[in-house]
């Protein structure tokens, strides 16, 4: 498991919120601890239907706002998976961040965005474009076992007055090791005709006909469907309430 806290936002998203707040004050970012009262918004800043059915499994409330952002990754972070996790995971929180202090939000809420990738031999596995990259895709993790990563950066936004403003977020990566069955390419052309890869990370999804390529997996279930949720809620467990 990986962790990192930030006693301070990155400087174009604190920039991004004060332009987005004009005029107000904003104080010093915080860890984005779980609030102390139950009065909050919970935001998952995705539009996976995956996710959004972890949370609701979990017994979360929330609203679904996600963003348009932009997921290529510098050359280094392609180099160096959990980093480029986290940082998509950021990228996507923030956005929706943006996008709530943009209405003049007043409140408390806490914003959740998520990213996951498929890692083989230091190779990040996206999401594929087209039928051969999914194709290319499933030949190369065929037989092998590979990591599946997913980031989770929690937002919290605290602005009790239009004039107040604080953030700060927490990004945490669970890790699920996962074992291909040996695929024949008539197994991996069956599997692209039921037309689940092509917004799937790895090209497969492990809880719909995907499953039936795995031959084994060690670690959290809900981390490779794209949601560590238990983690999740042993750092916020006020998310359940």
């Amino acid at each position: 498991m990986s962790e990192r806290e930030h006693d301070i936002t990155n400087e174009a998203a604190l920039e991004s919120a004060e332009a987005a707040h004009s005029g107000s004050e904003a104080s010093a970012p915080e860890e984005a601890s779980a609030p102390s009262f139950a009065d909050f918004d919970v935001i998952l800043a995705s539009g996976s239907p995956r996710r959004r059915q972890l949370l609701q499994n979990a017994g979360v409330r929330f609203d679904v706002r996600s963003s348009d952002v932009d997921e290529s990754l510098e050359p280094d972070l392609l180099r160096q998976p959990e980093e480029a996790v986290k940082k998509l995971a950021e990228r996507k929180a923030g956005a929706v961040v943006q996008e709530v202090l943009a209405e003049d939000y007043t409140g408390l809420a806490l914003i959740l965005g998520a990213d996951t990738m498929v890692v083989l031999d230091d190779e990040i596995f996206g999401k594929p474009h087209s039928r051969s990259e999914a194709k290319g895709m499933l030949r190369k993790l065929s037989g092998r076992t590979h990591e599946v990563m997913t980031a989770v950066s929690v937002w919290a936004v605290m602005a009790p007055e239009a004039e107040k403003l604080s953030l700060g977020f927490r990004t945490f990566v669970e890790k699920s090791q996962v074992t291909f069955k040996t695929l024949e390419d008539v197994d991996i052309e069956r599997y692209l005709d039921a037309g689940e890869s092509y917004d799937k990370a790895g090209a497969y999804a492990i809880q719909g006909e995907g499953g039936k390529l795995v031959e084994r997996y060690e670690g959290d279930y809900d981390t490779i469907v794209g949601l560590p949720v238990t983690r999740l809620l042993d750092e916020y467990p006020e998310l359940r309430r």
